[in-house]
């Protein structure tokens, strides 16, 4: 039985963080604008077209991007605004789309396989891009073709504000004039490698055999040359937003001092915030829920920048904690709960040092995964030391971080310190 042709269709917000500012102000609109950190420190998020124009590009150092562009507008990025615009397209797509995937807070793949017996595919998805951007004001590109790989491409070939569809049987056609480091996973070692052997564009990795292509690059050769022909059998992954995590806990006797009640939402906090990250997720809420001896049961929330960190977790748990108890008022039980949950979030953005803490929770849940949960407390959670504690201070380098808990050998138990 033949299989139905594949229609997979690619969307990409174009340079969303920056049209989101644009948007919300418009004296940015036509001009050099970068968004990111500090100009001493930081480095760029993303930035606009005209931006571009002058070499400045995502993941650069500010310093260097501001002496190519030294005219251009720095704005630190308004994270809430960004995770609400992200959840109002996502909301657009979902309501159309038979199948689609959210594969990062601006990027998303639909699945159109079958629906070409009732209607154009590529009608269809112009008519999407046309409602999305008639509804949210921002400008998104897409790419459709027979796979991801080819619309993922296509989308930045159409960019900015732009479309381009690829019909079946083109891909190889499509692909082949474009430079090979068009290619997920072609850094620019491998580029100089492949531009060693001759090989500049796509359609040159064809004019080696697999063979050779293996000896000089591996596996990634064969990947290599299944990909220049413009096959790529990556399925959509239908998009479930997780409904929440949470924890509680009912006392054994009711409890009025507040240090204590701090000390046991914080440890709860931390265990659903190990669970977030072990599940690859971020959390854009927050709630704390609190149950007096007499069950009446109370619950505040708060709608929070996407994150997967305890210290941001934490504070947001605790604010909501002291807007929500009677002071002094026994308390049950507590518990807390993380909802609006995904695994995409702010992937490439730099704020607040996302990529130090992310190398920082992983140190910290790779030793709770080897050695226990338990073992790792922050400072404020112990009650009174009775025996001996290690105490140190977490470098942001996983290998100092190992050895030092090496060194330790975990004879009692570690004390994370913030």
């Amino acid at each position: 039985m033949n299989q139905p042709q594949r229609y997979i269709a690619h969307l990409d917000l174009d340079s969303f963080f920056v049209s989101v500012e644009m948007l919300n102000n418009p004296s940015l609109l036509g001009k050099a604008v970068i968004v990111g950190g500090t100009k001493d420190r930081g480095v760029v998020t993303t930035c606009s077209y005209e931006a571009r124009k002058f070499g400045v590009r995502s993941a650069m150092p500010m310093r260097k991007a501001m002496e190519l562009c030294p005219h251009a507008i720095l704005v630190q990025g308004t994270r809430g605004e960004y995770s609400r615009y992200s959840r109002w397209v996502t909301d657009i797509i979902a309501a159309k789309a038979p199948l689609f995937e959210k594969a990062s807070i601006d990027e998303f793949f639909i699945d159109l396989t079958g629906m070409d017996k009732f209607f154009d595919p590529l009608q269809w998805t112009i008519d999407l891009r046309r409602d999305i951007m008639d509804e949210t004001k921002l400008p998104i590109s897409f790419g459709l073709s027979s796979n991801k790989m080819v619309s993922k491409i296509a989308t930045d070939e159409a960019k900015p504000n732009g479309y381009l569809y690829i019909p079946p049987g083109k891909e190889k056609e499509f692909l082949a004039p474009l430079s090979v480091n068009k290619f997920s996973g072609v850094g620019e070692q491998t580029f100089v490698k492949l531009k060693s052997l001759g090989i500049y564009l796509i359609g040159d990795i064809l004019k080696y055999d697999v063979p050779f292509l293996e000896k000089e690059l591996g596996s990634w050769g064969a990947a290599l040359y299944i990909k220049a022909q413009g096959i790529s059998t990556s399925i959509v992954a239908p998009y479930r937003e997780a409904k929440s995590i949470s924890n509680e806990n009912t006392f054994h006797e009711n409890i009025t001092d507040e240090a204590i009640l701090l000390r046991e939402l914080v440890k709860m906090t931390e265990k659903v915030g190990y669970e977030l990250r072990r599940d690859k997720k971020w959390c854009g809420c927050v709630a704390v829920k609190i149950r007096y001896p007499n069950f009446e049961t109370t619950q505040k929330q708060s709608v929070i920048n996407y994150t997967f960190s305890d210290d941001e977790l934490i504070a947001a748990a605790i604010e909501l904690f002291h807007k929500l108890w009677r002071k002094d008022k026994p308390v049950r039980l507590l518990g807390v709960r993380l909802s609006e949950l995904n695994n995409h979030a702010l992937q490439h953005s730099l704020f607040d040092n996302v990529e130090k803490k992310t190398n920082l929770y992983k140190a910290i849940d790779d030793v709770k995964n080897k050695f226990g949960k338990s073992l790792l407390q922050k400072a404020r959670t112990i009650k009174k030391p009775t025996r001996n504690y290690c105490l140190f201070f977490i470098i942001i380098c996983n290998d100092y971080f190992t050895n030092c808990c090496v060194y330790c050998s975990f004879l009692s138990p570690v004390i994370f310190i913030t």
